[in-house]
């Protein structure tokens, strides 16, 4: 349940930080009226996203167990893919992401009511299509009947809102920067899991070899059914009778992804920051968003 809440928690505070930006710049700007198209994109950005994933999930049962397993794996590894590249994203890109939005905001206005709506599906639609598909393959990989997982979802979205919410009224001043970094490295953590248990279905769907060929098993120390077992399989996705492929892909993914992860950034080539963008949270520093009265969210630069 604790990495489904990490996914909702990191996706959708991405998407409020959005959100906050595209709000607030037309509450400064005295475009009020322009609000109603950008909650409308929203909106349809939402809907999509849901429906992505009632696609993924009611779709697939439709299928044979071998399809379903190869479809499994397949989008697990798509998913994996996506996570870790927004990850990086979020990491390179967050300096400029306000300024970014605000050029594509001004663009919008000029254009119309079509455009505006367009451009607030297009921001918060890529993190709704990649929170339903990671998340869809996380649940998954958890093998977890129950609702905990789905409801470990809904209340990091909800945590998600609500800081958004206070950063917009700048009730709240936290380190975006070490919470993006932490929780980056931990959501690589989980993608991990997701992506060897990926490799598993795509051997139950004799695509890869090997099923038989297990890395280890200590099923008997470790039982799945057991508290700790269900704990670390909910955080890690943790198998204790892996085969030795996933193990292998495990901790090639792992190991390089963690390391580039918290590389030094290159300064060098950092662009210097535009009077117009957003304050910039020093690692020792606790103050993120601008006071409540600018009506504007910072974005902390990550690395």
């Amino acid at each position: 349940m604790f990495g489904n809440y990490l996914i909702g928690l990191r996706e959708g505070l991405e998407a409020s930080l959005v959100v906050c930006i595209l709000i607030a710049y037309l509450v400064k700007t005295e475009r009020r009226d322009a609000l109603v198209p950008i909650w409308a994109g929203i909106g349809v950005a939402v809907a999509l996203a849901l429906g992505f994933g009632c696609a993924l999930t009611f779709g697939s049962q439709e299928l044979t167990f071998q399809a379903q397993e190869a479809l499994g794996g397949s989008l697990s590894i798509v998913a994996v893919a996506l996570v870790t590249w927004m990850v990086f994203w979020m990491r390179r890109t967050a300096r400029h992401l306000r300024a970014e939005l605000h050029g594509k905001l001004d663009s919008a206005l000029r254009m119309g009511t079509a455009a505006l709506v367009a451009t607030a599906f297009l921001a918060v639609g890529r993190e709704g299509l990649e929170t339903a598909l990671f998340v869809w393959a996380s649940v998954r990989a958890s093998g977890d009947g129950s609702h905990g997982p789905l409801l470990g979802v809904v209340l990091g979205l909800l945590t998600a809102v609500v800081l958004g919410w206070l950063f917009y009224k700048g009730a709240v001043r936290i380190n975006l920067a070490r919470f993006f970094t932490w929780t980056g490295a931990m959501l690589v953590v989980v993608a991990a899991g997701v992506l060897a248990y990926g490799v598993h279905d795509l051997q139950e769907a004799e695509f890869v070899g090997g099923l038989q060929d297990k890395a280890f098993d200590i099923s008997t120390t470790i039982p799945p059914d057991s508290w700790y077992g269900t704990l670390l399989k909910g955080i890690f996705n943790f198998q204790p009778d892996p085969t030795v492929l996933q193990v292998v892909v495990w901790l090639l993914y792992l190991v390089p992804t963690l390391a580039f992860f918290f590389a030094p950034a290159r300064r060098g080539s950092a662009k210097p920051a535009a009077p117009g963008e957003a304050a910039i949270a020093a690692p020792d520093k606790s103050t993120t968003a601008e006071p409540a009265a600018t009506g504007e969210t910072a974005v902390a630069e990550k690395g």
